[in-house]
Formats: C-alpha cells, sequence, structure tokens
C-alpha cells in the first residue's frame, strides 16, 4: 500500500513539474495567504508584548495620583488681573490648598484599607556635572520602597535608613547617566555635582529599555536618565515648595515655586493596592480624603493604569481579530484557485485518467494522485509564504515603528492550515476525476 501511495505521490510531482508556472501561479494564493496570516499574527503578538511592557512599567494594581500645576505667566495682562479681581468679589477668596504633600502619602498609607504601599515622588529637571562631562537630568526624590514598587533592580546599593534621616548627598543614577558621565570609568563610589551639591554614585538603575512610543503613550519619562536622591535630601538641599511666605499664603493657590506655578510638594504619588479587584474602591476613598485634605480644591488627578491597558488590549484585540480574517480570506482566495486549476487539470488529462483506470488503476489511486498535487501545491506555497511572511515582519519592525514577533505557533498554524486548504479544495477535483467512467474518459476527444 505505501509502495502505491509513493506511486501516484511521484506521478503527482511529475505533473506538477510539467507545468511549473502555472503550479506556481495556482500557488500564489496561498503564499500571500500564509504570509499575510504570519505578518498579522507577528504584528498582534507585538502588540500583546507592548501591553505586557506596559503592565510591567506602570504595575496593574497601581494608582497613580499627579498634582494638576497651575502655569502662570509673569507678563499678564491687565484685562485678566480686572477679571480675576472680579471674580474674587463675587465667589469670595480662593480656597486654600498645601497641594500634594508627604503628609498626603503618609495619610493614604494609615488610613485607606487595601493599601500595599505608597511611593512619593519629587521631580526637579537639573544639570548633572562630572569632570567635563555634562548632561541634563530629572533628579527624582524617592523612598526607600520605590525600587521595589517600581520592578526596577539595582547595580549596587540602595538608600539606607541612615541616607534619609541625615538627608545624606548619595544618588543612584540611570543606565543613560551611567554612560554620559562616567564613559570610561566605573561610577560607583565616585561624585557628580547637582545644583552646587556633590552625591556620591552608591548604585545605578539597570536599564529598562522601554521603547520611545510606549513611553510616550504611557507619560512615563525615561528611567534611565534619572538620578535618584533621598526625598529628604530633596526637600532639604535642592527645593521644598511646601515651604511659605507671607506673600505665598496671601495669594493662596497661585504661589510660584522655580517659576513653575507648581506649590506642589510631590510631583506624583503611586499607591499599590493589595488586591486588584479593589481598585476602583480604593481610588475613590483617595478622591475623596485628598479633595476633603485639600479644603475641597480638587487640584490633582488619578489615572488607574489597569483600566487604560484593558481598553487599549481589547482594541488591540479587535484589531488584530479583523486583520487576521481579512488575512485569511486570502488562503480562502488561494484554495479556490486550487480548484479550479485542479478541475481544469482534470479535464484536460481525461484520456490520461481514463487509460491508467483501464490498465488496473483504482479509484482510490485516481484521488490520491489529485490530491497529492493539490496538497503538494499547497505545501509549496505554505513553505514559500512562511519565508515570506517571517521577512515581512522583520521588514515591517525595522521600517517602521511596529513591533513584530514571529512566534513557532503561528509558523506552525500557518503551515496547517496551508495543508489543509490543499486538501480541502483537493477533495472536489480529486473525486470528479476517480468517479468518472473509464469507456467515457477513452473516448473523451
Amino acid at each position: 500500500m505505501l509502495k502505491t501511495l509513493s506511486y501516484n505521490i511521484r506521478i503527482a510531482n511529475e505533473a506538477i513539474l510539467q507545468n511549473k508556472t502555472r503550479s506556481f501561479l495556482t500557488s500564489l494564493g496561498i503564499i500571500f495567504g500564509v504570509a499575510s496570516v504570519i505578518t498579522m499574527l507577528a504584528i498582534g503578538k507585538g502588540a500583546e508584548q507592548e501591553i505586557l511592557e506596559k503592565m510591567k512599567v506602570l504595575g496593574t494594581n497601581n494608582i497613580i495620583v499627579k498634582p494638576i500645576k497651575k502655569q502662570i505667566n509673569g507678563a499678564e495682562n491687565d484685562q485678566q488681573k480686572e477679571e480675576e479681581v472680579s471674580d474674587k468679589k463675587e465667589a469670595g477668596a480662593k480656597k486654600y490648598s498645601p497641594g500634594l504633600t508627604i503628609t498626603d502619602a503618609e495619610s493614604i498609607q494609615k488610613i485607606v484599607p487595601g493599601v500595599e504601599a505608597v511611593i512619593p515622588e519629587i521631580i526637579f529637571e537639573q544639570k548633572a556635572i562630572r569632570n567635563s562631562y555634562n548632561t541634563r537630568a530629572n533628579l527624582i526624590g524617592i523612598e526607600s520602597s520605590y525600587f521595589k514598587g517600581k520592578n526596577t533592580s539595582i547595580i549596587g546599593n540602595g538608600f539606607s535608613k541612615v541616607n534619609h534621616t541625615n538627608a545624606d548627598p548619595v544618588c543612584i543614577i540611570g543606565d543613560e547617566i551611567s554612560k554620559k558621565l562616567f564613559p570610561t570609568e566605573k561610577p560607583l563610589g565616585k561624585s557628580l555635582k547637582i545644583n552646587d551639591v556633590w552625591f556620591k554614585v552608591v548604585g545605578i538603575v539597570a536599564s529598562r529599555n522601554i521603547s520611545k512610543d510606549n513611553a510616550k503613550s504611557l507619560g512615563v519619562r525615561n528611567y534611565d536618565s534619572d538620578i535618584y536622591i533621598p526625598i529628604n535630601t530633596m526637600l532639604m538641599r535642592i527645593e521644598n515648595r511646601s515651604k511659605l511666605t507671607s506673600l505665598d499664603v496671601r495669594q493662596g493657590y497661585k504661589r510660584s515655586s522655580m517659576n513653575t506655578g507648581n506649590y506642589h510638594q510631590l510631583d506624583q504619588l503611586t499607591v499599590r493596592v493589595k488586591n486588584t479587584d479593589e481598585i476602583q474602591t480604593v481610588a475613590e476613598i483617595i478622591k475623596k480624603m485628598l479633595t476633603r485634605r485639600h479644603n475641597g480644591v480638587e487640584d490633582f488627578e488619578m489615572v488607574i493604569p489597569e483600566l487604560l491597558l484593558k481598553q487599549e488590549q481589547d482594541t488591540k484585540q479587535i484589531f488584530n481579530f479583523v486583520l487576521g480574517a481579512i488575512a485569511s480570506i486570502s488562503l480562502i482566495v488561494g484554495g479556490i484557485g486550487i480548484m479550479n486549476i485542479m478541475l481544469a487539470s482534470v479535464l484536460e488529462r481525461t484520456k490520461e485518467i481514463g487509460i491508467r483506470m483501464a490498465v488496473g488503476a483504482k479509484k482510490t489511486d485516481v484521488m490520491t494522485q489529485f490530491l497529492s498535487e493539490a496538497v503538494a501545491i499547497s505545501i509549496s506555497g505554505g513553505i514559500i509564504g512562511i519565508i515570506l511572511g517571517i521577512s515581512a515582519s522583520y521588514a515591517i519592525e525595522m521600517s517602521t515603528e511596529i513591533k513584530t514577533f514571529v512566534s513557532v505557533w503561528s509558523v506552525l498554524i500557518s503551515f496547517v492550515v496551508s495543508i489543509s486548504v490543499g486538501l480541502i479544495f483537493g477533495i472536489l477535483p480529486a473525486k470528479k476525476a476517480a468517479n468518472q467512467d473509464p469507456i467515457d474518459l477513452l473516448r473523451y476527444e
């Protein structure tokens, strides 16, 4: 039986080789169909990895609280000033808010149930200097829980309790800062200068490798270009925006700090929730609590990354499904092309089929021959399509900013589908060839 099967397959291959151009044109539908499926699946997998990367950066159980910073323009015109005076007369004095402070962070940690950790941040853009090297960097004041909460590893040491208590001039630098300020030496134990203060480098943050697109869409900084110092060091040695003068109190929420109009002591507050299911409830509690602490002034905004990422994930899944469906149509069209050509081939080789059946070939032999031709065309088209699909995926990633990822499963699925298309659409022509009367076939002209 195996001998007969191999003989029929050999005849099918000979028939394909005798009509190379027609066979290649027939397989084009399969080639482009398989290539399209692999490319679309690669784009979908790349989008999925981007979502996972974003989740890793922002955290799936985090609530981010950001202050609303009111910009002050020193060149306000008289009309704007008159309108403000009029508004004050009508609505009374504006409510005073202390802004987002460390006290808020401590209160959330102590009072709000279900909170695992609260991570405050103070951010200033500063110039860092080391010998003849200098660069602009985000100077971040943090507490010890920051790196654990942000799923970030450190080369070297973190900040000790003594560093926080004494407001020591120590820092942990990002990977890019390390390369820019210490290109020829190891930075650990060395010093760099920020705002007339010398800081000793005690650690290096491992590179996060966040793409520019992800950083932009998430609204996050380039962590590799940050310099971290203890939060007490920031308040005592660099800047404390919560310090008020009598003029600041009279101006209320329009106080000016470093010409930015930002009176908030903190620039960001990340609240890590123990149970992901409780995020929405905890967020509502925090919002009410902060509004009360800020005397009814809602000068902050809250972002729940999980909800944003889920919405994005759902949108991309629908998009990938549509792309996959469109790519699958190419395979169906390719299968129809195979069926049409095979039906034409049956008509062309009518007398050949009759002779084979007259000399003893069974219906199964004829059917196996034509099925083998259809499957062989599908397999060859599938292999070429796989190569083309993988090449197209990498070409898309290199020429555009769309991330792609070709998985082994996508290749296997596409290959199996291409074989299935050959079998399914080759059955009808094979049956037609096998079920004909040998006498009628021999009489056919």
